[in-house]
């Protein structure tokens, strides 16, 4: 099997207006591919915020931007419209579910990136734009806002539908479910589907232009096995646009011989330097609750974690029971299986491979390692780049191994 279209997404780098987007594709991208691809184009998840979209249609700069990125080997196959503002700001935390689908600001941001990225494609290339799960879960959206949401949703299908009849080029909205939003789980997000986008005339169409992307990383942390949710989302009639390859932070208790309290607070310590202000950490703990019963137990964010789950631990320490294991919306590097005392769920995405041709016809796959500058600085790399391609050739040697 041939490899699929392969790249990294440059949400990774700052990008609040254009020139910066574009000075540090200069500075980043442009190493990375001398570094993975010297001598064929590279694929890139180019992220443009919604100034940036916006001041490359209204200064009429996209064919100049497309010339440029060809020039320097980078295909923007896929498009991350997940962050519509400054992902890059000192503190983004909810802000990067802002503004939600039902709103039209989301929907005004996301025609402008089809139009981008139609002008961007090579001809005969078809493309991908990944975007937010609807909203952040809470408060849980209303009625009204579930109904403009997917009225929205449908709307983007039938835009696109309307550029492929046109031009022949098939683009597709992927919608990316995440821990604590509308879409945590996959039956979220098959539900959404099935009774609100779905159920219409427009089936056809909506199936064929808004799909699911599949983020690893999320799957795992909401112990999710990555086959079944694959599986289902097939059997729904659910097509995957894009598999976004990451891998989450993993302190699994349960693996320990005897913990001693000593050794619990050395992992805790080591968990707690991944709590940064900038980004939400989602936490998902599996663990025995006080009278020993397994449990899952969700925290939006690591620092709530850390303050709910010492106590219950020394208690299972003191009963003799199984302290369990924490997955943590940290994306690492995907090519690093141990983190010190901690480890990643780096496994998950040699599941994920084996599965997808199984289940879905997706040929889109972005490394989606954004959180590099505030990783702990011992497990950062002298310079970017050289990490970002280490990721790109550990994740084609993967492929290569398993096909």
């Amino acid at each position: 099997m041939d490899l699929p279209v392969l790249g990294y997404c440059t949400n990774v780098h700052a990008g609040a207006s254009l020139q910066q987007t574009r000075d540090n594709l200069q500075r980043h991208a442009v190493q990375v591919k001398r570094l993975f691809s010297p001598n064929e184009p590279m694929g890139i998840g180019l992220w443009l915020s919604a100034v940036s979209a916006r001041e490359l249609v209204q200064t009429r700069q996209v064919e100049s931007f497309a010339g440029w990125l060809q020039d320097e080997g980078l295909l923007p196959y896929t498009f991350n419209g997940f962050p519509y503002g400054d992902f890059h700001q000192q503190v983004v935390k909810h802000r990067v579910y802002e503004p939600t689908w039902w709103e039209p600001a989301r929907l005004e941001y996301t025609l402008q990136l089809v139009e981008i990225l139609h002008a961007l494609l090579p001809p005969g290339e078809e493309g991908s734009i990944s975007t937010l799960p609807i909203a952040w879960g809470l408060p849980c959206p209303d009625r009204d806002q579930t109904l403009q949401a997917a009225n929205q949703l449908r709307q983007l299908a039938q835009s696109l539908h309307a550029l492929e009849e046109r031009t022949g080029r098939l683009i597709y909205l992927c919608i990316e479910p995440e821990p604590g939003c509308v879409f945590s789980l996959a039956d979220d997000a098959i539900h959404f589907f099935e009774w609100q986008l779905f159920r219409d005339d427009d089936a056809n169409i909506v199936r064929r232009h808004i799909r699911l992307c599949h983020d690893v990383c999320h799957a795992a942390v909401m112990f999710e096995d990555q086959a079944d949710v694959l599986k289902r989302y097939s059997e729904a009639g659910i097509e995957i646009g894009k598999i976004q390859v990451s891998a989450a932070l993993r302190m699994n208790l349960d693996l320990l011989e005897r913990p001693s309290s000593q050794t619990i607070h050395e992992h805790l310590m080591q968990v707690a330097s991944f709590n940064e202000p900038r980004y939400l950490h989602q936490t998902s703990v599996r663990r025995p609750d006080a009278e020993g019963y397994i449990e899952e137990i969700f925290y939006e964010d690591l620092h709530l974690a850390l303050a709910a789950e010492r106590e219950l631990i020394a208690t299972n320490i003191a009963a003799g029971r199984r302290c369990g294991e924490w997955r943590v919306h940290f994306h690492v590097p995907i090519y690093q299986q141990e983190l010190g005392l901690l480890s990643s769920t780096q496994e998950q995405i040699a599941q994920c491979l084996a599965a997808a041709p199984k289940y879905s016809n997706c040929r889109h796959y972005e490394v989606e390692t954004y959180a590099w500058t505030v990783l702990p600085p011992e497990l950062r790399p002298t310079e970017l780049a050289t990490g970002i391609a280490e990721e790109l050739k550990w994740f084609k040697e993967l492929w290569k191994g398993q096909n």
